[in-house]
């Protein structure tokens, strides 16, 4: 299954949102992440889309990128990857590294694992 995870400022639109989907190429998804603290920024999109929104905790998951501010304000490297890695099972791994909004205001990441949704 594969589970793309997001990460965004306060209020993000989601043209910002379906344009880091955009840009991280990914197809078939099972399902959306994010932080709990991000939900009302994500829950548009995942119905937009038909998926259902899984809102993850991100604290201590390590990622293959790293913000020093993220790190900082969520303990991970990323809310993107953590999000999807969190949210995709135990046998997760991150296929996209987190991209960016052409905005700067969302980052997505996608995850992929054996598990079925």
């Amino acid at each position: 299954m594969k589970v793309a995870g997001f990460g965004c400022r306060p209020d993000t639109p989601a043209e910002a949102l379906r344009d880091a989907l955009t840009r991280t190429g990914a197809q078939d998804l099972a399902a959306i992440a994010t932080i709990p603290a991000r939900a009302v920024e994500l829950t548009a999109l995942a119905q937009a889309l038909d998926l259902p929104l899984r809102l993850t905790e991100v604290r201590g998951v390590t990622t293959p990128t790293r913000s020093e501010r993220v790190q900082a304000l969520h303990e991970t490297g990323s809310v993107a990857e953590a999000a999807a890695l969190s949210a995709c099972g135990s046998d997760a791994r991150i296929i996209v590294t987190r991209v960016t909004s052409s905005c700067g205001r969302a980052t997505a990441a996608i995850a992929e694992s054996e598990e079925t949704p």
